[in-house]
Parts: structure tokens; sequence; C-alpha cells
């Protein structure tokens, strides 16, 4: 629409953008919105535009988005200025001075849906209508199959030493970047959101009733991933004994690391308890930054007067550092076109075919595990699961594209919150989730280490399936906090079977890439525990959980 400038004109120019909201189905209050800052917005248009110039109103939708782009002829202007000067008012007056200040205020309190550009003596300000949910899942699946394609196309093109310079200089940076800055926030993610969730407690029993509950499905879920992993397994039966021949010493680096690494309760319980308050978050100690979470978050609650500032206090922290997160998100689609591009690229094409049964039958397992998740959900939860995995896929997908189930925490939290589940909740069940609750790496462990025993040719007798169960769910709740932890695991688990531990470098090559399934199904497993616990307690907003909620 092309209109005059003629404030006479702004009514007809709002009637337009009304018709034009109302026909892309947006709530009301976002109609209502986007009205407001329509009208503020042509006012500031008109304000610094010649007489009788030509002003245009231009909706634009992509991917789900919609924005309204308001541009004319004028030179450059700061829409914000005149809030700067509101302390200097008169306000018992009413005059353009203050009709400049509220509009400043508007356009700075609406700052994350609005944009003002000057380009070629032409002001155009940008207000975004409706931001898609999706557009991080469309630019992510974007990333990645982008990735796919150039590492198909470097590894053709590319000699060796380019393809090796090429990952070292540029891809693997990247990576490691994004997943330091990931890496920097998750303690402070994990200590104040547990402190913010426990402290809103007014009851221990309560407290306790809800944490026996999450930690009793976590276990319940563990086991039931174990046999899963062991149901498939007997199903398909991979591994072939010629399979043998292809071990190398790669896995050197490894089985020292597993050398250190003990599967022992006692240990375990014992290690929860940390000597000071600083070294676990320096060392990403997940089970002693809990621990330490858990009393402040109870103390908050013993001192009296002193628990509302705090509470503010613990709050404020829990914001902030939520807040950091979704700016450090913004750049996933470039750490997943550099990942993705990096493993394509480097993982050998042999390799990926000998093993091409072991990755079948992991994958169909922790298919299977997410339809037992549906179906907890729909029988304990009396929800219908078909929701669940539908709000929650993007978060799969940027999960699969982490490849670690600390780096996601704060990403579940966020899906938990769209589905409805109380902050009493998964404020306390995701950060224990990332650390207890590893369902895709117990799947990984049962059937890479079943499925390496057939290759050397070793029988699993029921006492050694026994043992080999109970390590793994210790090995689960106690993974040390390392990058390619999950080998490390099954290094110690291969041992005990008697295993050679160079064996592991049959499974090396491809562990980055079954990583990112383990922890899309770990993450999963921790929302859908989140959202049975929080529906046996009522604190699951179930029209949110539906989509019915007003508009």
């Amino acid at each position: 629409m092309v209109i005059h400038n003629d404030k006479q004109k702004i009514e007809q120019a709002l009637n337009y953008v009304e018709e034009e909201l109302e026909r892309f189905h947006l709530k009301r209050r976002d109609i209502i919105k986007a009205m407001l800052m329509t009208e503020e917005s042509l006012i500031c248009i008109m304000d610094h535009a010649p007489e009788q110039a030509e002003i245009s109103l231009t909706f634009k939708k992509f991917l789900g988005s919609v924005s309204l782009n308001i541009s004319a002829p004028g030179e450059a202007f700061d829409v914000t200025e005149s809030s700067n000067v509101i302390g200097n008012l008169d306000l018992e007056g009413v005059g353009a001075d203050m009709e400049n200040a509220i509009r400043g205020l508007i356009f700075r309190s609406q700052a994350d849906i609005f944009r003002y550009k000057n380009r070629m003596h032409r002001n155009t300000i940008q207000i975004a209508v409706k931001k898609s949910e999706r557009m991080q899942l469309y630019l992510t699946l974007g990333a990645l199959a982008l990735a796919i394609v150039l590492g198909c196309l470097f590894k053709v093109i590319l000699p060796q030493t380019a393809q090796e310079a090429l990952n070292s200089g540029l891809l693997s940076p990247v990576k490691t970047m994004f997943l330091s800055a990931l890496k920097m926030i998750i303690g402070p993610v994990v200590f104040f959101s547990i402190v913010s969730c426990l402290s809103q407690f007014d009851s221990l029993r309560d407290l306790g009733k809800i944490g026996a509950k999450v930690m009793g499905m976590y276990l319940f879920t563990t086991l039931l991933a174990i046999l899963v992993g062991l149901a498939v397994f007997a199903v398909i039966r991979p591994g072939n004994a010629a399979l043998a021949s292809l071990v190398t010493d790669a896995a050197n680096e490894t089985i020292k690391t597993a050398g250190s690494t003990n599967i022992s309760i006692r240990d375990t319980i014992i290690g929860i308890v940390p000597s000071n308050f600083i070294k676990p978050f320096l060392e990403s100690n997940m089970l002693q930054i809990i621990f330490m979470a858990i009393l402040c978050g109870v103390a908050v609650g013993m001192i009296g007067d002193y628990s509302k500032p705090l509470r503010r206090f613990f709050d404020g922290c829990n914001m902030l550092f939520l807040k950091i997160t979704t700016l450090i998100v913004q750049v996933i689609p470039l750490a997943v076109l550099c990942s993705m591009t990096s493993l394509v690229m480097m993982t050998g094409t042999d390799m990926l075919l000998s093993i091409m049964s072991f990755t079948g039958t992991f994958i169909l397992a922790l298919a299977v595990m997410l339809g037992v998740y549906c179906l907890l959900v729909l029988l304990i939860g009396r929800l219908n699961p078909v929701v669940l995995l539908k709000k929650h896929a993007p978060t799969m997908l940027t999960n699969f594209s982490l490849g670690s189930s600390n780096a996601s925490m704060p990403f579940n939290i966020s899906s938990c919150q769209k589905l409805g589940i109380s902050s009493k909740i998964c404020a306390f069940s995701i950060p224990l989730g990332a650390t207890v609750n590893m369902d895709g790496s117990c799947i990984y462990m049962m059937v890479a280490g079943l499925f390496l025993a057939k290759v050397f040719g070793i029988t699993i007798d029921s006492s050694s399936l026994f043992s080999m169960i109970f390590s793994v769910i210790v090995l689960s709740i106690g993974a040390p906090g390392i990058p390619g932890s999950g080998l490390v695991c099954l290094s110690v688990l291969l041992v005990q079977l008697g295993v050679p531990a160079e064996a592991l470098s049959l499974v090396m090559g491809i562990d980055s890439l079954l990583g990112m399934f383990r922890t899309a199904v770990n993450s999963t497993g921790d929302v859908a525990v989140s959202l049975i616990v929080a529906k046996t307690e009522n604190l699951l907003d179930c029209e949110k959980y539906y989509g019915k909620g007003s508009e």
C-alpha cells in the first residue's frame, strides 16, 4: 500500500494493516501491539519525510515469520532520542515534547520487534509482527543439509592435506568456540535454576516428594533403556568376526583415560560432596554443582526475613544466564554448518560402511526408546504424546547438533516451558536429568558392548550380562564430564567383558555422529519425565500443552 505524507491518511493505513494482520490469523494481542507500533512508526516517518512524499507499507512473510516495512524518503533520525528528555518535562503539561518522549519509550520497550535504518536518504522501519517459533529449526535444517553437501564435495575435490587444513583452520575452531561458550554458562545455569526453583517450595515435604518422583522415573527409564538396547540387539544381532582385522591402536589415548575411571557406587556417592565451593564450577562437575544448588535452595527458604531479597537475587541471576544462552543460540546454524561439514569430510567412508549394521541397530533402538517415552506419557501422564513430539521436535534437532547433554539443558528448560511444565519441576528435573538420566548412552553402551563382544567371539553368559547391566547403570550416572565420555565409559565396559580395549577403534570414527543421536534421546527422556511428574503433581498447564490457551 502507498499513501502520501498526510496525517489524515494514517487511519486509512491502519485499516489496511489491520485487515492484513487478520488475514495472517494472528492473535488479537499481537494485532493490537502491531497496530500501536505501526501508528507510532507512521508518525515518525511522516515527521521526517518531505511534504506529499510517498510512504509505502509492505508485508513480508518468510518461513512463518511476518514483518511490516514502512518506508519513505527523508533524513536519518533517532526514533528513541526524545525519550532522553522525559526527565526535563513538566509532567502536568501536555505537548509535543511529551508525545515524543512517550513515543520514544514505546519504541524502546518494543526493541525486540523493531528495526530502523536509513539508506540512500530513505527511512525504513521494520516491525516484526510475528516471529516464527520454527525459524531456528528451519535455519538449522538448512545448515545441516548444506553441511552434508559441502562435506561430500570437499571430500571429493580437495586433497587430504587441504581437508585437514580447512578442518583445523576454520571448521573445528568455530565448533570449539561455540561449545566453549555454552560450557562457560552451564555451571551458572544449573546452579541458579535449581536454587531459584527450590526456593519456591514452602514445604520440604513437597520438595522431597517431587524429587523422589523425578529420581524414581529417571532410574526407571534408565532400566527400560538398557532392556530396549538388549532386546533390539538380540533381534538383529549385528557383528562379524571379519571386523576384528580392522582394529587399530587409535584408541590408545581413550584407553589411558578410561584407566582412571571407576564404576564404584561408593566412590560416585562420595564424589557428590565437593571439598570447596569453587572447584565444581571450574571442573564442570554437574553432580557437585547440583548438590550445592540443592543445599542453597533449601537454605534460602529457612532464613526468615532474608529470604525475599535472596530469592530476587537468584531469580535475577537465573534470568541473566538464560538470556545469555538465548544470545549464544543465535549462532547455532553456523555451528551446525561447521560441525557437520567437518564430520562428513573427515569420517572415512570405509569405516562407516564396515559398521553399518551396528549403526542401524543403535538408531533403531533409539527409535524404540522414543516410542517407550510416548507410552509412558500416555499411560502414566494420561496425555497425548504426539503433542510432546511435535512441540519438542525443534529442541531435539538443536540438541542433536550440540551433541552434549549438558549443553542442551537451557534448550530443554525452554521446551518444558512451552509445554506448560511449571518451573518448579523443570528447573530441578532438567539439570538433574542431564547428569543422571542418560538413556541414549545406556543403549549405546549395551549395543556397542554386545556388538564388539560378538566381533571378538566372546560369549556373554547370564552372570556377565547382569554385571554388564549394573556397570551401565553406574556409568550412566557417574560418567566423567569430559569430551568423548561415551567412549571412555564404553572402554571401561569392554575391559569388564573381556573384549580388547583396542576394539574401541571400530566405533571411534562415527562416535561423534552417534553422540548426536544419544544427546537427542537423552534430552527427550528428561523432558518426558518432567512432563509426567508435572502432570501427576498438578503442575502442568494442560491448556498450554494442547495449545488451547486464551488469546
